[in-house]
């Protein structure tokens, strides 16, 4: 990409900060963080916009839009910066007005993303895979991206062939490739995805590429390349959402020295690091405070050679200069989530040597506030979806006899529970589908399946009831069956053993600090049967001969194909006892194919609850247990957390920082 600059050929006479005259005025840098609105390298970059011996590059980011077209949701739709001041934030029609605004006058203006644009949580963009998101991107301009972790919700092809290629994935019209707000069919991306760490486990060779230089020129003709590496959140294929069996990352730092190294012997004299992993730096969105995280240790360490580093995944803000190994100050920022803010990162660039120079470095964030005129071009395509969304959720996929409720009866069985059970297992044994490339083991049929209806830590993945609607003769609606299931992860069958389903089974059972006996009930498909006994201690309350499936009980010994949720089987929801699978298979993603479910069985009916029986009930001592029952995760204003993410914020897993701070995403 060539942009032609707005600079003159420098006057080589005129004053030129030295690189001894840099680090006086910097002094204690190394143990300090710059901060300030906006946030400049030195003092001398308060006045680079006067410098018109350098070559102007403005670099603008926005971060984990998550498909969120009309506005933030809730709480996220105010943040607070400058001293206190609030501001009511969200939606791309008017992110498109800002930009322009932003872009006004800059001719070498570079606009990107480091990650979670799409796999989207608003239901607009989601219920259209997500395709919403991309044409509003490309409508913005957006030139480049870095996969997050949301990224590969899907499957690395649905990445690279549908999302940026267009390639219709399954069923063009149905579940993707729908028609855009132009008329015209899904395209694909106008930008391309970009990372340096992601790979496939086989052989290491990186799944999309991992960095992209650009280039501008001075007026003079003189061209100057910048580079820009990406980076995926460490340990992406074992997030629960972004499962994917057949990849991994690699070291953050020693991935971007690479190429940073690699970057600098081809000649490139800027080098920009956008990167899907975040910290935390306090509450102010254009400077920070007390940071932490693995975005700041990276940035510490990372290679000199790196002029910005540009961070996303924690949806958090934050505006800072932090110095590098050698000592020298760079931009280190995160522009929220779901669309709360623009960061602008201005570059000075020396045009004998193409380097950064530092000391004129400015970054600021700028709130996305809703007090412009939205652009005309975005809100057309917000209103068009908003009213594809409404029809698809009123759309009628099936039809059911009776109501289906998460109401529990002594065993800790309910319908909705059998309902989900029963649908696991019908998505642990579909066949293979051709969007899912990066499973490495053969796709084996499950034999039984469970589901955490009601877990004492994490989130369930039955999100409600599904009552009948008597007034259309019990019609199941795309909406209703979308929401009443999943928060984004896929249903995985693996490999256990006999005694480890026994083990997640006397895991329903836990003491309390107070003595309590707490019981976290799991819905077992119908295939299933089994017993357990409310006289037992925690611990040996169910005996493998009173578990049968298929009509046979439970062999310790022998190995089963299990169906669950990847958030169950990576233990997010407390169910230790099955981490040790073997030769898993991921399937379609929860929302997506419990709507399939119901189109294939056009009918639910609820069945007798009969699939767990109490033995010993009515005798004395006998304590079935207290089903804990958590309220909703709440936003810092009392609205509802985004089920994605109070999924991750409530699961079993430890803080991310010393002060408790877990990144919902």
């Amino acid at each position: 990409m060539t942009r032609l600059a707005k600079t003159a050929c420098p006057d080589r006479s005129s004053h030129h900060l030295g690189r001894r005259t840099f680090l006086t005025a910097l002094g204690t840098v190394a143990t300090t963080y710059a901060t300030g609105i906006p946030a400049h390298a030195t003092g001398h970059a308060r006045d680079a916009a006067t410098a018109a011996e350098y070559v102007d590059v403005q670099l603008l980011d926005i971060t984990d839009l998550h498909g969120y077209l009309q506005a933030a949701p809730g709480g996220n739709a105010v943040i607070s910066g400058n001293g206190g001041r609030t501001y009511t934030v969200g939606g791309v029609a008017y992110m498109a007005a800002h930009l322009a605004r932003l872009r006004d006058g800059r001719a070498n203006s570079f606009f990107f993303t480091p990650g979670d644009a799409f796999a989207g949580w608003e239901f607009d963009a989601a219920a259209f895979a997500d395709e919403p998101t991309i044409e509003a991107l490309n409508r913005m301009g957006l030139d480049f991206a870095t996969a997050g972790n949301h990224e590969l919700d899907k499957s690395p092809a649905m990445l690279r062939r549908h999302m940026e290629q267009g390639v219709p994935f399954p069923v063009e019209g149905r579940d993707a490739s729908f028609t855009d707000s132009s008329g015209a069919r899904f395209h694909g991306a106008d930008f391309r995805y970009h990372s340096a760490n992601l790979v496939w486990g086989s052989d290491g060779r990186t799944v999309l590429p991992a960095y992209n230089v650009e280039t501008v020129r001075t007026a003079a003709g003189q061209e100057l390349r910048i580079g820009f590496i990406h980076l995926t959140a460490l340990g992406t294929e074992l997030m629960p959402g972004s499962y994917q069996p057949g990849l991994a990352t690699l070291d953050e730092v020693a991935t971007a020295d690479r190429y940073a190294a690699l970057l600098k012997a081809q000649g490139v004299g800027a080098i920009v690091l956008s990167v899907h992993d975040g910290a935390v730096a306090g509450a102010d969105f254009n400077s920070g405070a007390d940071p932490s995280g693995p975005a700041l240790d990276l940035a510490l360490r990372v290679s000199p050679d790196i002029d910005a580093i540009v961070t996303g995944h924690w949806h958090t803000r934050f505006n800072m200069m932090v110095p590098d190994p050698a000592g020298v100050p760079r931009p280190f920022v995160e522009a929220g989530c779901h669309g709360q803010l623009i960061n602008e990162i201005s570059l000075r660039l020396d045009p004998a040597t193409g380097k950064v120079v530092r000391e004129l470095t400015v970054s600021v964030n700028h709130p996305n506030t809703r007090d412009v005129a939205p652009d005309p071009a975005l809100k057309e395509v917000v209103d068009y979806w908003a009213g594809q969304a409404s029809a698809r959720n009123a759309a009628r996929i099936g039809r059911q006899t009776g109501s289906f409720s998460r109401t529990r009866n002594t065993a800790g069985e309910s319908t909705m529970g059998d309902l989900v059970a029963d649908w696991a297992l019908w998505a642990g044994r579909r066949p293979a589908d051709p969007e899912n490339d990066a499973n490495v083991h053969p796709n084996v049929p499950a034999q039984l399946a469970l589901v955490a209806a009601a877990p004492r830590v994490g989130q369930a993945v039955i999100a409600g009831d599904l009552p009948r609607d008597a007034a259309s003769g019990g019609a199941v609606t795309f909406g209703r069956a979308w929401r009443a299931v999943g928060f984004g992860d896929p249903i995985v069958s693996a490999t256990v053993t006999g005694q480890q389903i026994h083990d997640a089974l006397e895991q329903q059972w836990t003491t309390a600090a107070s003595g309590e006996l707490l019981f976290a009930p799991l819905a077992v498909s119908a295939n299933v049967r089994y017993t357990f006994d409310a006289r037992g201690r925690v611990g040996d309350r169910v005996s493998p001969a009173d578990v049968f499936v298929d009509g046979v009980p439970l062999d310790p010994a022998r190995s089963y194909r299990l169906a669950a949720p990847s958030y169950t089987f990576l233990a997010f929801d407390g169910f230790g006892a099955l981490r040790g699978f073997r030769a898993p298979y991921r399937h379609q993603r929860d929302y997506e194919s419990f709507v399939a479910y119901v189109r294939e069985r056009q009918t639910l009916a609820p069945a007798p609850l009969t699939r767990v029986t109490v033995a010993n009930a009515g005798r004395r001592g006998a304590d079935v247990g207290t089903v804990l029952e958590p309220g909703p995760y709440l936003l810092a204003d009392g609205s509802p957390m985004p089920r994605p993410e109070a999924a991750l914020v409530a699961a079993d897993r430890p803080p991310a920082t010393p002060g408790g701070f877990r990144p919902p995403c």
